[in-house]
């Protein structure tokens, strides 16, 4: 596989995930309180403090909420929706610390107050911490909403599937059909099911819900990009491009879109596909997913001293990270700097021993600089998860050649010139010439 096809599938990948994190609550401002909907201010009777204190958020006036809110929660420190509403307050005003406290507080002074366990469910959501949001969420639906209605109760299922859809897509297909029984279908509704669709497998499904989308709105660019991926996933590069210039032509400056036109372009060999990332990597220097494809892309140009100083810029903040030391190996081979491919293909086996373009790249170098143990050492790991080839045939036979083991590698010459079948001249003479040097 070529460097630019697997960035192809792999950072089209990448680059879509970010869109659909963007259907998660976004983090709010005090001009947008995180849970307006939550809160209602017809919750019944409430001591007077309270009750001008819910007025004031009601007017969005924070400052006066609080101040009412402070002395009585010191002499009443158990009012739950004094607790709700001082947190909410905090929320508003982006004291995240003292709101996730004051929600606390609320749900432990009141177990089943659904508002406070969602605002808590919520805000540790947009916080990113998944793990202690989850259960808030999930006691959330278990319970009467109230006044709340089941719009917000939605919301909490909504919640739970996104928080759900990367770790468990199957949990978060069934939270998403929750929410769907209390609410109507909302775009991103449909993008998820379109994301989640596309995690099992079921590319028709995803499709129709992308389309879908663009239907409603020409103008998404997530369900652009999404239906894009899913197209060059299916090989189908031409469409995909069609799909990306439209899309582009809305919005010309959005750097996921024109990433994946770049990679629909160099899956079709398109000289389009380099001056295209070559501008993007100008204008975004810091993303590492435009770098790597477009070191993929330069390497697959054959200009590998371009694509490796990329790859060392990359390396130099991730050390180790093995795709990149595979790729770093391959531009050293190409430029024939033999000695320090071996190393960058050695180290990238060590790092991921599953990796079979680790094993393949080490058997290669290893081959190359006269290492016959190592080779048949690499090749050994390599066809624990992938069937020999034609190039790997002929890798173990001389590595046998070299060590003298005259039966182990007539054995392979002969099995790489009934692979090859002409497809490699010079290799395939030398394997005869060998052949009959060793009398086999």
């Amino acid at each position: 596989m070529s460097r630019t096809a697997f960035y192809t599938t792999f950072s089209v990948a990448i680059l879509f995930a970010a869109p659909c994190f963007a259907l998660q609550s976004p983090p709010q401002t005090s001009a947008t309180p995180p849970s307006t909907a939550g809160f209602s201010t017809d919750r019944g009777a409430a001591p007077d403090e309270v009750s001008a204190a819910e007025a004031a958020i009601g007017s969005s006036d924070w400052k006066t909420a609080q101040a009412k809110l402070g002395p009585w929660l010191v002499s009443h420190p158990g009012d739950a929706r004094a607790l709700f509403d001082a947190g909410y307050v905090a929320d508003a005003q982006n004291r995240l610390d003292d709101a996730a406290a004051l929600y606390r507080r609320a749900v432990i002074a009141d177990p089943k107050s659904f508002e406070a366990r969602l605002s808590l469910g919520l805000l540790l959501a947009r916080e990113g911490k998944t793990d202690e949001a989850r259960p808030e969420l999930a006691q959330a639906t278990a319970l009467d909403p109230g006044q709340a209605g089941p719009d917000l109760k939605a919301r909490a299922w909504r919640a739970l599937a996104q928080i759900d859809r990367t770790s468990n897509p199957s949990q978060a297909s069934g939270d998403l059909l929750e929410a769907l029984k209390l609410s109507p279908e909302t775009p991103d509704d449909t993008l998820l099911a379109a994301n989640l669709a596309e995690q099992a497998g079921q590319l028709d499904a995803a499709e129709t819900a992308y389309r879908r989308v663009l239907a409603q709105d020409p103008k998404s660019v997530v369900a652009d990009s999404g239906l894009a991926h899913i197209l060059m996933v299916r090989k189908r590069y031409s469409d995909a491009e069609t799909l990306l210039r439209a899309a582009l032509a809305q919005a010309p400056d959005d750097p996921a879109l024109t990433a994946q036109l770049a990679a629909a372009l160099a899956a079709q060999d398109n000289a389009e596909a380099l001056p295209l990332l070559e501008k993007l990597y100008a204008a975004h220097p810091a993303d590492r997913t435009i770098a790597r494809m477009l070191a993929a892309i330069r390497a697959d140009a054959g200009d590998y001293a371009g694509s490796d100083q990329l790859d060392l810029r990359l390396l130099a903040a991730d050390p180790d990270d093995a795709g990149l030391l595979i790729a770093h190996g391959q531009n050293l081979v190409h430029q024939g700097e033999l000695q320090q491919a071996f190393a960058a293909f050695d180290k990238a086996a060590k790092i991921d021993p599953a990796s079979t373009d680790a094993w393949s790249g080490l058997a290669f170098a290893a081959s190359r600089t006269n290492r016959p143990d190592v080779t048949v050492h690499a090749l050994t790991m390599r066809s624990r998860s992938a069937p020999e080839i034609p190039a790997t045939l002929f890798l173990w036979a001389t590595a046998y050649d070299s060590l003298h083991q005259k039966e182990q590698a007539a054995a392979y010459y002969h099995r790489f010139l009934d692979a090859a079948g002409g497809k490699l001249p010079n290799q395939e003479w030398q394997a005869r010439q060998r052949l009959q040097a060793l009398g086999k």
